[in-house]
Order: structure tokens, then sequence, then C-alpha cells
């Protein structure tokens, strides 16, 4: 008999707890064992009272209990969870989490802790997809040439609104919070940083990188208006949150931002809170891994999975997949030296002159401009919306400093790079 101790009996919490329960026939005959939940920590004990399963307020009442046999982290946050985590490893119990920000900031320190002892993490990047493990096993005889995706259920649902609906931002913001999708507080998903800690998880397993998300470009989707939706429809585009690792040479560029996606490319077919990651090998070429990115069930399903791993198999250490540096000299891009193709809003004043002036700021930063449309905006304003020609960061920061400083442009200028 195995036994485990879920700390965190929420709504993924909660769900595991039932899916070893209801689905126990098929997991013994799946694991070779049988798996109980001997207990669980929660914050309040009414919310979770029905359960069959002992329950308390500490999770050292977990950890430090002999019988424990896999530990399961769902508490979120990152400090606490990775003292409670580490004193797990310490103590010889396998450990499976499903807390994406814990592993953006200490999955090599928790890497080193284990070592032999199993840690298991399916469930940190997209829910209910195996991305861990295709990434991590299934395609583990190739070079990976890039990695992008779909990350953040709740900013693909807004922006699948808008595109399709024409639903402005902050309309579609208050549905998804009515719905469950969005916090309250909806920074940590709307501002891009779900999707890059996510992005860091997976840029570790292909290329060995160990970057943290201050060292990343991380950017929203705040600032998408009508204006912008109407140009992506206008050129045949799709506007998407996208996380994005792609190697060149000796370099590896990360970054998460709004991107311009074409129409019929896989990944912008992939709409709602579903999420969508594409992975491009050396050898197998491109594959794309699809389905629900969030949710108790689905999260839970792949939690439940790693159990059943462990188990069955005494599943080892590296966690990441590698003993020793994955690729001897390989290092992370600065992010003003990436190169993309780039869309900008400006709201100007609507008087003769002005778009020359515009355009000879980006012929200074050696811009080139692939196409330009003008929106009528109010009385004497318009917007100019332009896509540009492959550009670097830097320059097109450059670009906008400059614009920013024009009297004639009212408002900083907005910018979204096209994929």
């Amino acid at each position: 008999m195995t036994r485990v101790g879920v700390i965190g009996v929420g709504t993924v919490g909660r769900a595991v707890v039932q899916i070893l329960e209801e689905n126990k026939s098929i997991i013994t005959a799946r694991s070779g064992d049988e798996i109980i939940v001997k207990s669980g920590v929660v914050r309040n004990l009414e919310k979770a009272s029905d359960l069959a399963i002992t329950l308390s307020q500490n999770p050292y009442d977990i950890i430090d209990d002999p019988e424990i046999d896999i530990v399961v982290e769902l508490m979120g946050g990152v400090e606490l969870p990775f003292e409670i985590v580490k004193k797990a490893l310490q103590n010889g119990k396998a450990v499976v989490t499903a807390n994406k920000a814990l592993l953006a900031y200490h999955r090599y320190e928790l890497q080193d802790i284990a070592g032999e002892i199993p840690f298991e993490f399916e469930a940190s990047v997209a829910g209910g997809i195996p991305i861990i493990n295709a990434l991590r096993d299934g395609l583990s005889a190739n070079h990976i040439l890039s990695i992008m995706g779909i990350m953040n259920g709740t900013c693909n649902f807004m922006l699948t609104k808008m595109m399709n609906e024409g639903t402005p931002f902050a309309e579609v913001l208050a549905e998804a919070q009515a719905l469950g999708y969005a916090e309250a507080d909806p920074t940590f998903d709307i501002g891009g940083f779900d999707a890059a800690h996510k992005l860091l998880i997976l840029a570790s397993i292909a290329y060995g990188i160990d970057a943290k998300p201050e060292e990343i470009l991380i950017e929203g989707i705040e600032g998408i208006t009508p204006a912008d939706i109407a140009f992506a429809k206008e050129f045949g585009y799709t506007i998407k949150l996208l996380g994005i690792a792609k190697r060149d040479d000796g370099e590896v560029e990360l970054r998460v931002h709004a991107a311009l996606v074409k129409e019929d490319a896989m990944i912008a077919k992939i709409d709602g809170v579903m999420n969508g990651i594409s992975v491009v090998g050396d050898r197998v070429g491109e594959t794309l891994y699809y389905g629900p990115g969030a949710g108790g069930n689905a999260t839970a399903s792949a939690v439940v999975a790693n159990i059943i791993d462990i188990v069955r198999s005494g599943k080892r250490s590296p966690m990441l997949g590698f003993n020793h540096p994955l690729e001897e000299g390989l290092r992370l891009k600065n992010s003003e030296d990436i190169r993309s193709k780039y869309y900008l809003r400006l709201r100007v004043l609507d008087k003769p002159g002005i778009l020359a002036q515009i355009t000879s700021i980006f012929a200074d930063e050696a811009i080139s401009i692939e196409a330009v449309i003008q929106r009528p905006s109010e009385t004497e304003c318009a917007h100019l919306l332009f896509a540009t020609h492959e550009a670097t960061e830097r320059s097109v920061h450059a670009l906008m400093i400059q614009l920013e400083a024009l009297d004639a442009v009212l408002e900083s200028p907005f910018m979204i790079r096209i994929v």
C-alpha cells in the first residue's frame, strides 16, 4: 500500500482525493499497488470535512509522518512551499507538485535536493496536457528548436471573445471573473506572469537554461483595443498570448507576450480556455499538444498520473531529465537582441505632415514599414497602425521613445509582436 498526503485540499486537491478513490480499481491495476490518501492539509477544516481523510492545518503533520510515502504539494506560493517541499525530500518522501511559481524560482535547487528521490511536476504546465513527459521523455532524442504555446486559459478565453465578438477588454475581463476563469486580482494571468513561469519550466527541460522570471521578456494583454482587433482581422491575423522559447546558435530566447498569429497557423485555432503548445524537434519536426490547461479535474488528472508513475516504476530523478549541463555553452539571449516583426498603434493629431514625420523616425532607427493604416479616432485625432519588417527589440524600444516625445502623439505608443 502507498500512502499519500495532500498539502492544499482546495479545488485541485479535492479532485486528487476523489480520483484516487473513485477510480481506485483502474489506478491499482495500472500502478500495481493500492494508493490511498491518508491525510490532507487545508486552511479551513470545514471546507474538506466531507472527505474521508484525516485533516490538519499543519503541513508538517504530513511531512513528518513516517507512514506517508508521497507528498502532493498544491498550496501555491514560492518560499513557504519551497521550505516544505525541501523538508519532505530531506525526509525521503517522493513529491508531486503543480506549483509553477515554485519551480520557476527553485527548480534546479529542488533537483539537487531530490537526488534519486522521485519528484514529479506534470501538472505545473498546461494542466491536463502531458507536455512535461512529452518534452522530457518522448522527445528526448531531439534537439528542441522551438517551443511556442498558449499556456494561460484566462487570457486565451478573453482574447477569443475579443476577436470573435468584439467584446472590449474591461467587459470580457469582468465576464472571465464571473465565470471563475480570472481571479479578483487578475494581474498574474493578464500580465503574462503565469505563462512565463510555465515557459521557464519547459525551457529548463528543453535547453537546461536556468533563468528567472525577472531575466526574460514578459508582457501581458492589458493594452489591446478594438483598433488592434480590427487590424489583426484585416490582415488575416488573430491575437494570442504566447510563451516562446527559440534556439538560435548558442543562445536561447525566452519571451511571453501578446502576438499577432496568422489565422491558418495551428496555434491560432486554439480558442476559449484551452491550451496548446507546439514543440519543434530537429528529428521529429513539429508536434502539437492540446487540451484543458486548468480546472480541478484536468490538473488533478496530471497529479494522479505522476503518483501512478512513481508507484509503478519508482521513477527517479533527474527531475528535469538530465544530470549535467544539457548543452555546454548554451546561454540566455539578451531580450534586447530578440528579433521579430512588430505591429504599432499610435493615437495622433490628424493634421498634414504627421505621417511623414513619424515615418522618418522609423527610417532613423532602420526599421522598415510593411503596412500602414489610418483609422479615425475622434475629432482632429486618428489612429495610425503600422506593421514592420523584422527588427530588434532594442531598435523598436528606441523608436517608441522617440515617437512618444512627439507633440503630435497623444498617448504612449502600443506595440504587439508578429510571429
